[in-house]
C-alpha cells in the first residue's frame, strides 16, 4: 500500500513467512535476497524469462535502476544491498548483457520514451555489439520511429559498424533504409530519381558504402551538390573504408556531373576558418580518381597529399600505389625530384632506392617536416634518408633527431654510440617515444651503453620509459640507487629486472606501494606470497587479479595455492584449474557458470601450460556445459576458451545457432589446431550451405576460414568476389597454412593481368611473362608461386620497387631465391658495390648468397649485421662468413666488440668457436648478457657462453632467481655438477626456453626434489627425450608439477580431501521461487531514488 519500504512492512512479511511456517531471520532474508540476485546473474536465460514477466511498471522501475539510478544502495527496510557492486557486476557478465540487451528489444519501446530506450541499447551494445547485433535480430528493431530517435539509434549503428559483422552491416542498412524511405514523399520518387537525399545520405553515414551502384548513378545532382557543401560532409567520407573502387568512381562521377571542378585545388581543399586547418571534401573517393588527362602538377601534388588517407582503405592497396606512382609523374613533371620532395606527401614511399640515393642532403634537409610524418617506409629507404640528412646536418644532437621522427631509425647504431651523452638523456626521456621504440635492440644498446659510461646514468634510468627499460642489464641496475615505486609506472621490465628491484624496493616500501605498479608484480616470488598475513593477502589480491597477463604460470600456481589455504570457500572460481586435477571436483553446480566465466577471460595457457591438464580442465567445462554448447548464451559465457574445446566436441556438441554468435569468436583465436577448423569448417558449411551459394557478406564473414574449403570452391569464390578473397589472403600468413587459397589468389591475379609482359632484352623470356609491381603487391604472401623462370624475367626497374616485399615472403623455395639474388646482381652489379641499404633491403633473399658472395659484401655495419641476423635459416658455414665479414671490414676483433655489436649479431654469434668466445670483453658481454640468453645456440657454445656468465656473476653455484632468469637458454651450458648443487627454490627461475636446451643426459641428474620445483611452465616445456633419460621417481615429481601440486611446503601435503568444502550461493527459500523477493521488492514497489 505505501511506496517505500519500512521496517513495519518487513515485520509484516516476516510474519507471513511464520504463518507459513517457513523460518527466517533478517539475516536469513538478506541472505536469500544476495543469493537469489547472484544466481540470476549466473543465470542470464532464467533473468530473460523474469524481465518478460514484468509488468509495464515494474519493467519502468527496473530500467530507472538499472541505467539511471545514483543510488549506491538499495535499503529494503532493515536490508542493505551495495547496489553499486551489483550493477557494476551485472554490465560485466556477458550473458546479462544480452538479456538486458533482448528484453530491451522485446518491451522497452512499448514501455518507456523512444530516447530512453535508444540510450539504453546504446550503452548494453557498447560491451559486444559484434555478438548481440545478429542479422536475425535487426528484425526486431522498430520499424517506426520518431525522427530524433531514428538519428539517435543509426548514430549508434554508425559508431559500432567495426564491431559488427558485414551481415549485419548490410542488414542495418537495410533497417536504416526501410525507414528512410517511408520518411520520404514516396510520389515524389519514381524509377528514375532515388529515395537518397542530401540528408539521407549523411544519416547513412559509412553505411552508404551498401547503396547499389545503380541507386547512386540515379541521385540527383542537386542532393550531392547540397550533401558535399554539408560541413561534415568530409568527415563522412573520410570513414567509408570499405568502399570499392565502382562505387566510388560512380560517387566522383555524379559529384563532377554536379558542377564540381575536380581540377580546382580549391575544390580538394577546404579551409576551415576556425581551425586554419585544410580538410578534403572528397574524403576517401580520392583514393580512386581516375581522370588523369591534362591534370597539371598542382593538382596533382593536392591529390597526393589527400592520399595520406588511402592507407585506411579495407584493401586496393595495389591500386592505390598505381594511382600514386602515376600522380607522382605528373607531380614531377619539368621539375626534379630535388624540387618537389617536399610536395609529394607519402607517395614518396614509392620511391625506389635508386631514386631516394639521387637526392642531395639539402633536399631532404628542406622537406623534412615532410618526411618526419609519413608512415610505411622500408628499412632501407629510412637508412638512405637519414644518412643524406645527416649529412647535411653534420653534428647529431639531440635537436636533430628530434627532427626526425619516422626516420630517427636510419640513425646507424655507431651514430647513437657516438653522441654526447646528455643528448642521448634527453632522447630517452620520450621526446620520440614512438620511435624509441622502432629501435632494433643495438640501436637501443648503442644508446644505454654510451649513457651508462658516462657516469650520468643514475639520473637518467629513472625516465627511460616503456619497453626501452628492458634493455637495461642486471649489472647496471645493480650500480645504481635511488629508485623509487612510483618510477616503476611507467616502465616495463623483465622478469628478471622485477625480481632484482622488488628485493631491492622491499626494503623501504611497503608491498601495497610495489604491487600498485603493475610490472613489479613479475619479480614478486612464492615465499613473498607464502609470507603474507591472510587478510593482506586477500586485500592485496586485487593487484595480482588485475595483472594476471604479466603473471607467470608458476606465480598463479602459488597465488592459487595460497588462496586455498587461507580462504578456500572464497577462492576464485578460475584458480581451482590451477590447483591439482581432483580439485575440479569442487566445481559443480552453481560454481559452473563462475568457474567458465572467470576461464574465459583468462588466457588458458598462463593457467595449464600442460597438455595432460588443459584437457581435465576442458572435461570440466563441458560437464559443467552439460556436454553441449546449446546457444548463444553459452558462447558468451565460453569466452576465449572455445579456442580450447576439443574437435569432436565442436563437431558434435555445438549447435548452429551458437555457431552463428561462435564465428567471430573463432576469427579471434590464435593457434586453433587443424583438427578444430576442420570442424569449424563443416560447421559454416551446414550454417551457410556451399560457398557456391555464399554472398560477399558471407565470405567476408568467414574471413580466414575459407581457407579451408576445397579448391574448386575458392574457385568459384575467386571468381564471384577476386577483391574480397585477395583482401582474406592478405591476413592469412605464411604459405604452409593456406596453399590452396594462395595458389587461388595467385591465379586469379593472373588471369585477371591479361597483359602478358615480356623482358625483350632477353631471349629466353620471349613468352614468359613477367611479375609487374601491380601484381607483386596484390599477390604478397602469394608470390611464391612465380616460377624460377617468370622471377628471372622480371624487369629491373618492377625488382627495385618490390625487392622488401618479395623479401618478407615465407614461401619461397631456395631456387627462387637463387633466381632473386642473381636479379639483385643484374640491378645493383658487382657483390662489393652493393650498399649496406641494398643489403638490408634483401629479407630472405640474402640466405641465398654461398660463403663466397658474403666474403665479397661490405659489412661494416652493424646494423646491417642486425637485420641479416633476424633471417633464422642460415648454415653454420653463412654465419661463419657473416660474422667474419663484420670483423674484416669494420676493422674489429672479437675482443673490441662493443655489447651493441654483440645484441646487433644476434643468432651469428652461435657460429664463434670456443676461444673466440672466452676473448669476448666481460664488461660487454655483461651488458648483452639477457639477449644473448634468447638465442638456440649448439651446447658446446652455451657452455662457453656459460663461463663467460660466470665471470660477470660470479661461480654458477652462487647465481640467485634474477640471475637464471635473465641468463636465459646460457643455463643450458651447466654441467652435472653445477646443476645439482641448485637449490630446488632455484627450480622456477630457469627460463622456459632454457629448459630444453639442457642436454638430455645432464637433465637426468636432476634429484626428484629439484624436477618437483620446476613450476609448471618449465615442466610443460621437457622435451620427449629428457624424458626418456628420468627414472620412475623423477617422472613422478615431473607429472605432480604438471598436475600443478605444492610439494615445498609441509602444510599442502595433506591434499583435497581434508579441506573445507569450497562455499556455493546460499540456497533460494521456497517462498523465492517466481519472480522472487528480489525483483518484488525492487520492481514492485516504487523505491525512492
Amino acid at each position: 500500500s505505501s511506496n517505500v519500504w519500512t521496517a513495519d512492512m518487513l515485520t509484516k512479511v516476516m510474519a507471513y513467512f511464520h504463518a507459513q511456517e517457513v523460518m527466517f531471520t533478517l539475516s536469513s532474508l538478506q541472505m536469500s535476497i544476495k543469493s537469489y540476485l547472484k544466481n540470476l546473474l549466473y543465470q542470464p536465460r532464467q533473468l530473460l524469462s523474469e524481465f518478460q514477466q514484468l509488468d509495464q511498471q515494474q519493467f519502468q522501475t527496473a530500467m530507472k535502476y538499472l541505467f539511471n539510478s545514483r543510488k549506491d544502495h538499495l535499503e529494503v527496510g532493515n536490508i542493505s544491498l551495495d547496489w553499486d557492486k551489483t550493477r557494476e557486476r551485472i554490465f560485466q557478465s556477458p550473458g546479462v548483457n544480452r538479456t538486458l540487451f533482448l528484453v530491451t528489444l522485446d518491451k522497452c519501446f512499448l514501455a518507456l520514451s523512444v530516447l530512453d530506450c535508444v540510450d539504453i541499447l546504446s550503452q548494453v551494445l557498447r560491451v559486444s555489439a559484434v555478438n548481440y547485433l545478429q542479422p536475425d535480430v535487426i528484425g526486431s528493431l522498430p520499424n517506426v520511429l520518431q525522427e530524433d530517435a531514428f538519428r539517435n539509434l543509426s548514430t549508434v549503428f554508425k559508431d559500432l559498424y567495426d564491431k559488427t559483422s558485414a551481415k549485419t552491416q548490410r542488414a542495418l542498412y537495410g533497417w536504416m533504409k526501410q525507414i528512410l524511405q517511408k520518411s520520404c514523399n514516396m510520389s515524389e520518387f519514381n524509377e528514375s530519381t532515388s529515395w537518397v537525399s542530401a540528408e539521407n545520405l549523411w544519416i547513412l553515414g559509412r553505411y552508404m558504402v551498401h547503396l547499389p551502384l545503380e541507386e547512386i548513378m540515379k541521385i540527383s545532382l542537386n542532393e550531392i551538390r547540397l550533401f558535399i557543401s554539408y560541413d561534415n560532409a568530409t568527415k563522412q567520407l573520410d570513414t567509408v573504408y570499405g568502399i570499392t573502387p565502382e562505387l566510388a568512381q560512380a560517387f566522383l562521377e555524379r559529384i563532377n556531373s554536379s558542377g564540381f571542378d575536380m581540377r580546382n585545388t580549391s575544390t580538394i581543399y577546404r579551409q576551415d576558418s576556425f581551425s586554419l586547418s585544410f580538410m578534403a571534401v572528397l574524403g576517401l573517393l580520392v583514393c580512386f580518381y581516375d581522370d588523369m588527362e591534362q591534370m597539371d602538377a598542382a593538382v596533382a601534388r593536392a591529390l597526393l597529399h589527400q592520399m595520406i588517407k588511402c592507407n585506411q582503405l579495407r584493401g586496393f592497396q595495389a591500386e592505390v600505389q598505381k594511382l600514386k606512382s602515376q600522380l607522382l609523374n605528373i607531380a614531377m613533371q619539368n621539375q626534379t625530384l630535388n624540387d618537389t620532395l617536399g610536395s609529394l606527401s607519402d607517395a614518396v614511399v614509392g620511391l625506389t632506392s635508386s631514386q631516394l640515393e639521387s637526392l642531395s642532403p639539402d633536399a631532404v634537409h628542406n622537406a623534412i617536416a615532410t618526411l618526419n610524418q609519413v608512415s610505411g617506409w622500408a628499412k632501407s629507404q629510412v637508412m638512405i634518408l637519414s644518412s643524406k640528412y645527416l649529412s647535411y646536418e653534420k653534428v647529431l644532437s639531440f635537436y636533430t633527431v628530434s627532427q626526425m621522427g619516422a626516420l630517427v631509425t636510419g640513425i646507424s647504431t655507431q651514430s647513437f654510440y657516438s653522441m654526447n651523452p646528455k643528448d642521448l638523456s634527453q632522447i630517452i626521456q620520450g621526446t620520440t617515444p614512438q620511435y624509441l621504440s622502432d629501435l632494433s635492440p643495438a640501436q637501443q644498446q648503442g644508446i644505454l651503453r654510451k649513457i651508462a659510461a658516462s657516469g650520468d646514468f643514475s639520473s637518467s634510468v629513472k625516465d627511460i620509459q616503456g619497453a626501452f627499460f628492458k634493455e637495461i642489464s642486471l649489472s647496471d641496475l645493480w650500480k645504481q640507487t635511488g629508485y623509487n615505486s612510483s618510477m616503476m609506472k611507467e616502465k616495463e621490465l623483465r622478469r628478471s629486472q622485477a625480481l632484482c628491484l622488488y628485493e631491492l624496493l622491499s626494503k623501504k616500501y611497503y608491498p601495497v606501494d610495489l604491487l600498485s605498479t603493475g610490472q613489479l608484480v613479475k619479480g614478486v616470488t612464492c615465499q613473498l606470497i607464502e609470507s603474507m598475513g591472510t587478510d593482506f593477502f586477500l586485500n592485496t589480491f586485487k593487484f595480482f587479479e588485475k595483472n594476471l597477463h604479466l603473471l607467470s604460470p608458476y606465480q598463479v600456481n602459488c597465488l592459487a595455492w595460497k588462496f586455498w589455504k587461507v580462504s578456500n570457500a572464497s577462492i576464485p572460481p578460475f584458480l581451482l584449474s590451477v590447483l591439482p586435477i581432483e580439485y575440479l571436483e569442487y566445481v559443480s553446480g552453481p560454481l559452473c557458470v563462475p568457474f567458465i566465466e572467470s576461464l574465459g577471460k583468462t588466457e588458458m595457457d598462463l593457467l595449464n601450460p600442460s597438455l595432460h591438464k588443459k584437457n581435465a580442465v576442458l572435461q570440466k567445462v563441458q560437464e559443467c556445459l552439460n556436454g553441449s554448447i546449446a546457444d548463444e548464451y553459452d558462447v558468451d559465457l565460453l569466452g576465449n576458451l572455445i579456442c580450447h574445446l576439443p574437435p569432436a566436441f565442436l563437431r558434435s556438441r555445438m549447435s548452429l545457432k551458437a555457431m552463428a554468435t561462435a564465428l567471430y569468436q573463432f576469427k579471434l583465436c590464435q593457434q586453433l589446431s587443424h583438427e578444430q577448423k576442420t570442424e569449424i569448417k563443416y560447421k559454416l558449411l551446414e550454417l551457410y550451405g556451399s560457398p557456391n551459394n555464399w554472398t560477399a557478406e558471407t565470405t567476408l564473414d568467414v574471413g580466414p576460414f575459407i581457407a579451408l574449403m576445397s579448391k574448386g570452391e575458392l574457385n568459384v569464390l575467386a571468381e564471384k568476389f577476386p577483391d574480397i578473397i585477395l583482401q582474406i589472403a592478405k591476413t592469412i600468413g605464411p604459405i604452409s597454412s593456406a596453399e590452396e587459397l594462395l595458389s587461388t589468389v595467385f591465379e586469379s591475379v593472373s588471369n585477371a593481368s591479361a597483359n602478358i609482359e615480356s623482358s625483350l632484352s632477353r631471349p629466353d623470356c620471349l613468352g614468359t611473362r613477367a611479375p609487374s609491381s601491380d601484381e607483386i603487391i596484390k599477390l604478397a604472401e602469394a608470390n611464391a608461386f612465380w616460377s624460377v623462370q617468370e622471377l628471372k624475367c622480371m624487369d629491373a626497374g618492377t625488382f627495385d620497387k618490390n625487392v622488401e616485399l618479395l623479401g618478407t615472403v615465407s614461401g619461397f623455395n631456395g631456387s627462387q631465391l637463387i633466381a632473386l639474388k642473381e636479379k639483385a646482381k643484374q640491378v645493383w652489379g658487382s657483390l662489393p658495390d652493393w650498399k649496406s641499404y641494398h643489403i638490408v633491403s634483401l629479407g630472405r633473399i640474402a640466405l641465398a648468397l654461398t660463403e663466397h658472395e658474403i666474403q665479397e659484401l661490405d659489412l661494416h655495419s652493424i646494423d646491417t649485421i642486425s637485420v641479416l641476423s633476424q633471417q633464422t635459416e642460415w648454415t653454420l658455414t653463412q654465419a661463419r662468413s657473416i660474422l667474419q665479414g663484420f670483423l674484416e671490414d669494420s676493422g674489429q676483433t672479437i675482443s673490441t666488440l662493443k655489447s651493441f655489436d654483440l645484441v646487433g649479431l644476434g643468432a651469428i654469434l652461435c657460429a664463434l668457436n670456443s676461444t673466440e668466445i672466452m676473448s669476448i670483453r666481460t664488461a660487454e658481454f655483461s651488458a648483452a648478457v639477457a639477449r644473448i640468453g634468447l638465442l638456440f645456440c649448439s651446447t658446446p657454445v652455451l657452455r662457453q657462453f656459460k663461463k663467460m656468465t660466470e665471470s660477470v656473476f660470479s661461480t654458477a653455484t652462487s647465481w640467485n632467481s634474477s640471475i637464471l632468469q635473465d641468463i636465459g637458454t646460457i643455463a643450458g651450458g651447466l654441467n652435472e655438477d653445477e646443476l645439482k648443487a641448485f637449490d630446488k627454490n632455484l627450480m622456477p627461475y630457469f627460463q622456459p626456453i632454457a629448459i630444453r636446451c639442457i642436454p638430455p643426459e645432464i637433465f637426468q641428474t636432476l634429484s626428484p626434489e629439484q624436477i618437483a620445483n620446476l613450476g609448471p611452465e618449465n615442466a610443460a616445456m621437457v622435451t620427449r627425450l629428457q624424458r626418456e633419460h628420468l627414472n620412475a621417481s623423477q617422472l613422478q615429481s615431473l607429472q605432480l608439477v604438471l598436475d600443478g601440486a605444492r610439494t615445498s611446503t609441509p602444510e599442502t601435503q595433506t591434499g583435497a580431501s581434508t579441506t573445507q568444502a569450497v562455499q556455493t550461493p546460499a540456497p533460494s527459500a521456497p517462498c523465492l521461487s517466481g519472480l522472487g523477493i528480489w525483483l518484488c521488492a525492487v520492481f514492485t514497489l516504487h523505491l525512492p531514488f
